[in-house]
């Protein structure tokens, strides 16, 4: 079932963000910023969904970052979605880009343009502490301020995360495991002034 969802403040739910719908050329976005947790990255930062709960299925949203006037050096302008989220918010799976990376010249950032990342334990500095480099990929024609199509093809432990229509990471061992459920939200990281539109979630078995 296919369902598409307006950009009212009342459909989400505010963890540890500011969550504000705003017009942007003629048409209601959500704005969503980060509010605490400001020096820990890969945190339960995000705008959560209230009402269906997702298992297996497709997440589609078109999202835009900006970086805020106080973003420390290493924002990168994170920017993605949440899934399978629990009501404590103490456990999800996310997927984001660095809309930065994209655009340097820098090998090693270039390599660092998206993200998988489960919380609490599986975040992108114990994959770095770890050596694991599976669960980033490059991206290619992303930018600031621009609009980003997103989608993702979840299906039990397996996730396939497309950018602008192009495939730029599989994940085969999602973290919380094959049946795992929850809530679905829009998640900022350190920096980050995001904006979302556009949500359609199909959800399937």
């Amino acid at each position: 079932m296919e369902r598409k969802f307006e950009m009212r403040e009342e459909n989400f739910q505010a963890v540890h963000t500011s969550v504000e719908a705003v017009e942007s050329c003629g048409q209601t976005v959500l704005r969503v910023v980060k509010t605490e947790k400001i020096l820990q990255g890969d945190e339960n930062t995000y705008a959560k969904l209230a009402g269906p709960v997702f298992h297996n299925g497709e997440i589609q949203v078109k999202m835009l970052s900006r970086l805020l006037p106080d973003a420390p050096s290493h924002a990168r302008g994170f920017i993605g979605i949440v899934f399978r989220a629990s009501e404590d918010d103490g456990e999800f799976e996310s997927f984001y880009v660095r809309p930065t990376n994209s655009q340097t010249d820098d090998p090693v950032r270039k390599a660092h343009g998206c993200q998988y990342f489960s919380y609490p334990t599986y975040t992108f500095a114990y994959f770095r502490e770890k050596g694991i480099e599976k669960y980033e990929a490059p991206v290619d024609g992303i930018a600031l301020d621009q609009w980003i199509e997103l989608k993702a093809v979840v299906n039990g432990c397996q996730g396939e995360f497309y950018v602008n229509g192009t495939l730029v990471l599989t994940v085969d061992d999602m973290k919380h495991g094959t049946d795992a459920q929850g809530a679905v939200g829009f998640y900022v990281d350190m920096g980050t002034e995001g904006f979302f539109k556009d949500l359609i979630v199909t959800q399937k078995g």
